[in-house]
């Protein structure tokens, strides 16, 4: 069974930053694609980033400000979010892809796996 365990959100004010880490375990092949999501209340999830190989992957809007990255050997991916906004505010979650498809799906049907997301406060 593949678990991914999200920490590192926070409440920090805008400006500021924050890393999250999506640690993944329960399963010995390395995921094909893993992606960030975030969802604020009354919204749908909406697609951050993913990561496949070393090609990487950004919302329009969050290009320049995020970044993932993903270290093989330890089973973590990170999202260093840095300027947030008050807009940035939401529950992130990792999700993991173990498909063979290229590129990263950017719905979060094209993903197996979730955690259980970690909640991000960013306030003016």
């Amino acid at each position: 069974q593949v678990q991914l365990v999200e920490s590192g959100g926070g409440s920090v004010q805008a400006g500021g930053s924050l890393t999250l880490s999506c640690a993944v375990s329960g399963y010995t092949h390395t995921a094909n694609c893993m992606g960030w999501f975030r969802q604020a209340p009354g919204n749908e999830r909406e697609w951050v980033a993913a990561i496949m190989g070393r090609a990487t992957h950004y919302a329009d809007s969050l290009k320049g400000r995020f970044t993932i990255a993903r270290d093989n050997a330890n089973n973590t991916v990170y999202l260093q979010m840095n300027s947030l906004k008050p807009e940035d505010s939401a529950k992130y979650y990792c999700a993991a892809d173990y498909g063979m498809f290229a590129p990263c799906a950017v719905v979060p049907g094209g993903y197996q796996y979730w955690g259980q997301g970690t909640q991000v406060t960013v306030s003016s």
